[in-house]
């Protein structure tokens, strides 16, 4: 990967609150005209990184270039190849969706036609051109994520940057927004997605980077990243008591890799299920202890982020 060709190349990125490290080193590239998903739960530091990125937030150390612009050097020249979808909404209520848009637009220097033909051309790649008289308010939380994604558009950014933007939002909602996100990017537009969930990560991504407790704790594809934890496999196991109370007693049971509780159920690797499953019953069942469900898992992103840190991904 040549400098010539990267969109995004973070280069050991700080930010510090006082004493909390909100993100620690923080390195990771992406080409022109591919997704790059920053996956990691809530806290992780994925805002803070792209508010440094988009220029929100001024980093403690470190640096970062979009196509080829410096934040620290050229800080306007980066952040006029960017667009950006916030996780909160960024409209107002009492405006249209064509209103919302055309404002945007004349924040970014477009006029006359040239604002009029691309808000119609946004209106229809949002899908909301039937719905662009009503007033923003009045729409589901998933029509204002969508609007929140038009106004990033309408400058035609080279890249966008999108913080989360499915969550809370219904099914048919998020269906689109995924759609939208793999179409921008069909027509060459680099993305830079924050999730926390997995399976929108290895739906849209070329490459991934999982991020915990403020650093990139692994990078690649999503086939490198299952790589990662070999033949090990996931179980998801459901018990009559609080997963707490077999902890102890399973980590010691042979072939078991890690493990994790939460509200009496317990996600195990173990690098044989066939033969583990029947030492995991008799643990529990000489404390007492009844598995109510048993899941056994395929690798995927959950599996990698439990093999790195010991703990599931979660929310």
């Amino acid at each position: 990967m040549t400098l010539a060709t990267l969109a995004i190349d973070v280069q050991s990125l700080h930010k510090s609150f006082g004493a909390l490290r909100a993100v620690d080193g923080a390195r990771f590239s992406a080409q022109q005209g591919e997704i790059l998903s920053l996956l990691g739960p809530n806290g992780a530091g994925k805002s803070t990184t792209i508010s440094m990125l988009s220029g929100l937030l001024a980093p403690t150390s470190g640096d970062a270039t979009i196509m080829g612009h410096s934040i620290l050097t050229a800080p306007e020249s980066a952040k006029a190849c960017l667009g950006v979808v916030p996780q909160d909404i960024a409209l107002y209520p009492d405006l249209s969706a064509r209103e919302n848009l055309e404002f945007w637009g004349k924040m970014y220097g477009l006029r006359g036609a040239a604002l009029k033909r691309r808000v119609d051309e946004v209106l229809e790649i949002i899908g909301l051109a039937d719905r662009q008289k009503d007033a923003v308010g009045k729409f589901s939380g998933g029509m204002k994520r969508r609007v929140n994604i038009g106004a990033a558009l309408l400058h035609k950014p080279q890249v966008i940057i999108m913080d989360e933007p499915t969550v809370g939002i219904d099914p048919q909602s998020r269906r689109h927004i995924l759609d939208n996100v793999k179409e921008l990017n069909r027509q060459g537009m680099t993305v830079l997605y924050t999730t926390h969930y997995m399976e929108e990560a290895a739906e849209l991504s070329h490459h991934i980077a999982i991020m915990d407790q403020g650093k990139v704790i692994a990078y690649g594809t999503h086939d490198e990243l299952i790589r990662l934890v070999g033949g090990q496999t996931r179980i998801d196991l459901a018990l009559n008591v609080e997963g707490e109370r077999v902890l102890e007693a399973w980590k010691d049971v042979d072939g078991v890799e890690k493990l994790d509780s939460l509200d009496g159920k317990v996600t195990v690797l173990v690098d044989d299920s066939n033969r583990v499953l029947p030492h995991l019953f008799e643990a529990a069942a000489k404390l007492g202890a009844r598995i109510t469900s048993v899941d056994i898992q395929e690798p995927n992103l959950e599996t990698v982020f439990l093999h790195l840190t010991g703990r599931a991904l979660r929310d």
